[in-house]
């Protein structure tokens, strides 16, 4: 109920203008001068007051519908996408009703509706100058009811972009907020979105690959690091079991790559196991084949001992 009554404002303030209204038009006939122009400043506040308990009321829909939905816990896939869907549709609405609201004052004056009707020949031209010059904050506007209908990302899915890696933390019209992982904030419009490319980890599901790259001699024994990486992974909550995997993924000149991949239920979840993984593993090479550590091999002849 405590919604509801941010509601009772604009709607007691709507209401006392309409009922001014009706008292205006009793005794505004013989009025002159700067009291002359009352009714038409009352008929604005009419119309804005019943713009602002729409948009009120938009808001209080909003919010009890979310209600619905966790998009705090785990699995929230679902959930973070009928937030996105609903705030981006909230903000279009709020648009419309602004809009509209403006369109309906200007008409309720009468030297405006007259000027605009003497305009409607020209309505043409006008509107390809306008059309040219609000060419991109038009294009920016479809590009957000876009989103929020194809819906190529939604709140708090992971992202690379730009080289950046972080989070969407906002979506409007106009631009999108990504959280980046050190929580700078980058701001793009929308349009860059549908334009370039972009890395979206968490599209269908939150849970994450992560990969541990290790560089060693040819001697290391494989074998051993499989056991290691399966001792690592039991003794930690990050691992969600699902994926394991240690393979030999290059062979270098000088050294042997060894790439290792382990799975987690998200984003920064995979980012601590990756560092765990590789901080272990790296202390069980060098404590037990720190000769399996990368090293150059240099051959030397005894040209003496060859002669004799």
């Amino acid at each position: 109920m405590k919604r509801y009554t941010k509601l009772i404002l604009p709607i007691l303030v709507t209401l006392t203008l309409i009922i001014l209204k009706i008292y205006l038009k009793e005794y505004s006939k013989d009025w002159e001068g700067i009291f002359s122009y009352l009714p038409h400043l009352n008929t604005v506040l009419i119309i804005s007051g019943i713009a602002w308990s729409l948009i009120i009321l938009i808001k209080i829909f909003k919010i009890t519908f979310l209600k619905q939905f966790d998009i705090s816990k785990e699995d929230n896939l679902k959930a973070r996408k009928v937030y996105t869907q609903i705030n981006i549709l909230q903000k279009v609405a709020n648009f419309i009703i602004i809009i509209f609201g403006v369109g309906v004052v200007l008409l309720s004056f009468d030297s405006i509706r007259q000027i605009g009707v003497g305009l409607f020949a020209s309505a043409g031209v006008a509107g390809i100058i306008i059309g040219f010059s609000a060419q991109k904050a038009i294009g920016t506007l479809i590009a957000g009811i876009q989103i929020a209908i194809t819906q190529p990302f939604r709140l708090e899915d992971a992202v690379v972009v730009e080289g950046e890696w972080g989070w969407i933390e906002e979506i409007n019209l106009n631009y999108i907020v990504v959280r980046i992982w050190d929580l700078r904030r980058l701001v793009l419009p929308t349009t860059y979105f549908l334009e370039k490319p972009f890395q979206n980890w968490t599209r269908t599901s939150a849970d994450l690959l992560g990969s541990v790259f290790l560089y060693t001699d040819y001697t290391i024994p494989f074998d051993e690091l499989r056991k290691e990486l399966d001792r690592i992974l039991e003794k930690t909550d990050l691992w969600d079991k699902k994926v394991k995997v240690l393979q030999v993924s290059d062979t270098k000149e000088h050294t042997v790559e060894t790439r290792i991949l382990v799975s987690a239920k998200n984003s920064p979840t995979a980012w601590d196991l990756r560092v765990y993984v590789r901080e272990k593993m790296i202390e069980f090479i060098q404590k037990n084949y720190p000769e399996c550590l990368p090293k150059t091999r240099v051959e030397m002849e005894n040209p003496n001992f060859k002669n004799s």
